[in-house]
């Protein structure tokens, strides 16, 4: 049933050969042809702004006042391209390796074997766009490592890459809006889709400012919408991130690939208290120079800095002696929480790590001494000099730290803890990036498919953009070229009154429960019961528990929750309430999903798989698909599997030792 569409050929030859084949559609009748796509982060918004530059009519929706707010603002660290600027071994096969690796060898070869083709062309891109890129001396463009990986091949700017980026992406969007390609609907939530005959045909609506919903037609509609990390209700997501327009598609017929692959990012700011509503993310970035300890002993209460090196453990440095401090996000995030559950935890929860950069800060001190010819110079001059450098490098993110903590990173460690990050499950899609909904797509974290169970740093962005400016403008004409005989549909199609009448009455429901129950306390218990069972570590036992739970909490939602004020009205609190419901059931298949799969692997791992060392351990013979799941109504899903065939790469026990 599932049909990948991968070309044949060659690996290194599949996107060349597809783009000679694919169809076209002629400038003519683009013109002709809409597109909806929803969200514009970076995704979207070079989706939008590259169709819409062909000359396809694009209408765009995001539910923020404007597409700079997207959360892809919020990446700090950078962009992975293939373009081996250090000559340290770089390649588009390194690429492609290390992504397959990074995910445990459970993601799509020809997909990522794309990606790192495509990744030297979004730096050229950018850098044509005016995306100001950190660069060295002489005026090269300059990179650094990640997590996963022992070259350098991550571009930056700064702490704020995601918001450089965003703002070129943005640019070319604007740009497309003046002209009269782009139509922009900012403040707009999409609360479902239209299928007429088998296919996407428009989107249901609603102004997130007066209430009304709208009907919108589009020979084909793009989800660009993002991931679900909110399920877990503290997340280093933005707030008002969500599921929602993916769990519509899904309900539509779009099967949900990989639920239960979330990914724990090991560098945020450890949670302060319960009230807390979201965390930060420090980037891992900060991991090139900042080196990660505990304690050697247990529950030890000395300040950080009155703790001398011979009584520190550098865990990461002692288990992975090959990464050390750059192993992969899962590695990491599994070795810290190891450390904290044995009592060698940090702060006043003790469910925190140091990073470091005193050594940092003292070699690039000495390397400033060295240019200045004043090797002897004395140390405080030496630290006064290293401080500079790293400023320069890490400014912003030390400055973001302090304002949260209070705390002066240049002068003592940072504390971090793993926190819920990025989902790399998402919408299945093939490799033309369309849903198992004809004429239905979904782009970058929206899918499923190049991260497999565990993304690697840097490559977020990655994705988006080359899912924007360099796949979808190929795969979407595909589908296109054969629309240009469709007329537009009416938005007084049945399809159209049927689909408003249900988003019409779901809000109403929500309206007139009026129990005693916010919204907000909703998702904190939907979040407490993911991340106790469903979060860095999950059993058989806590898995059925969870479902169990959260079947109940749905019960209770929709007979006691409370919505103040009005439909058709500015009512955030109406927008929280669809989207928490749809959070509750995406979680109850997260755990589904993550009870099926009884191995361990990337950023899934299951306490009853793993090697005496504690690290992840696969099972290929029995888990080596995609599960791709149907939705068959309430609180029943099929699953179907994508067998993944590795004709390239020969999965092994990942190993950064």
């Amino acid at each position: 049933m599932l049909n990948s569409k991968i070309p044949a050929g060659k690996l290194e030859e599949k996107w060349t050969d597809y783009k000679g084949h694919c169809k076209l559609v002629n400038p003519a009748n683009k013109r002709k042809l809409e597109v909806i796509v929803i969200g514009t982060g970076l995704a979207g918004a070079s989706a939008a702004a590259t169709l819409g530059e062909l000359g396809y009519k694009v209408k765009a929706f995001c539910f923020q006042d404007s597409p700079r707010r997207a959360h892809s603002i919020a990446a700090q660290g950078g962009i992975n391209a293939a373009k081996n600027y250090q000559n340290d071994g770089d390649s588009v096969f390194r690429l492609f390796y290390d992504t397959v690796k990074g995910g445990d060898y459970r993601s799509r070869e020809a997909n990522v074997h794309r990606l790192a083709e495509v990744s030297a062309n979004i730096i050229d891109q950018c850098v044509a766009q005016g995306v100001p890129f950190a660069r060295e001396y002489g005026g090269l463009l300059s990179n650094r490592s990640f997590g996963g990986v022992q070259v350098q091949r991550t571009f930056y700017a700064a702490g704020q890459t995601g918001q450089q980026l965003l703002i070129g992406a943005y640019q070319a969007l604007e740009r497309q809006v003046a002209l009269g390609n782009v139509k922009m609907y900012s403040r707009h939530e999409m609360l479902d889709v239209v299928i007429v005959d088998g296919k996407a045909r428009g989107i249901i609506a609603r102004d997130l400012v007066n209430g009304k919903l709208e009907r919108h037609f589009g020979h084909a509609v793009l989800l660009c919408s993002g991931g679900y990390g909110n399920v877990f209700y503290l997340s280093t997501n933005a707030m008002g991130s969500n599921v929602t327009a993916a769990w519509k598609a899904h309900k539509k017929g779009a099967f949900f690939g990989n639920p239960c692959f979330t990914q724990i990012h090991p560098t945020c700011i450890p949670v302060s208290g319960d009230h807390q509503s979201k965390l930060t993310l420090m980037s891992e970035s900060l991991r090139n120079d900042g080196r990660i300890w505990v304690p050697k002993k247990q529950n030890d209460t000395r300040k950080p800095n009155e703790i001398p090196a011979e009584e520190r453990d550098y865990y990461l440095e002692r288990r992975y002696p090959a990464f050390g401090n750059l192993v992969p996000r899962d590695v990491a995030s599994r070795a810290a929480k190891e450390r904290c559950d044995a009592g060698y935890g940090v702060g006043t929860s003790k469910q925190a790590v140091y990073l470091d950069f005193a050594s940092a800060i003292e070699r690039y001190g000495r390397i400033e001494a060295n240019k200045e010819g004043k090797e002897d110079a004395p140390i405080e001059q030496i630290i006064t000099w290293g401080k500079e450098v790293v400023k320069e490098k890490y400014g912003n993110l030390f400055d973001m730290y302090e304002k949260i903590t209070g705390e002066n990173p240049y002068e003592v460690p940072m504390r971090i803890y793993p926190a819920v990050h990025y989902t790399m499950g998402g919408l299945w899609v093939d490799y033309e990036l369309m849903t198992t909904v004809n004429g239905l797509y979904a782009l970058g974290e929206a899918n499923f498919s190049d991260h497999g169970a565990n993304r690697l740093g840097a490559s977020a962005l990655m994705q988006g953009l080359a899912d924007g400016y360099f796949v979808i403008p190929y795969t979407i004409g595909n589908f296109l070229a054969d629309e240009i005989y469709n007329k537009p549909i009416s938005t007084e199609h049945e399809a159209f009154a049927e689909a408003e009448k249900n988003v019409r009455e779901r809000i109403e429901k929500l309206m007139n429960i009026k129990g005693k129950t916010s919204v907000e306390s909703f998702h904190k218990k939907l979040g407490k019961i993911m991340w106790d069972k469903c979060g860095m570590a999950r059993n058989e036992q806590g898995l059925k528990e969870a479902i169990v739970e959260i079947q109940q909490l749905k019960k209770e939602f929709w007979n006691d929750l409370r919505v103040p004020g009005e439909i058709n009205e500015f009512n955030p609190e109406l927008d929280k309430a669809g989207r928490v419901a749809d959070f509750i059931e995406l979680g109850e298949l997260m755990c589904i999903d993550a009870l099926n799969r009884s191995e361990s692997c990337g950023g899934h791992f299951r306490e009853e798989s793993q090697t005496p060392e504690g690290e992840a351990m696969r099972n290929d013979d029995a888990f080596m698909y995609v599960s791709a799941w149907e939705y068959k109504g309430e609180s029943k899903w099929d699953m179907h599997k994508e067998d993944l065939q590795y004709e390239v790469i020969k999965p092994t026990q990942r190993n950064y030792k």
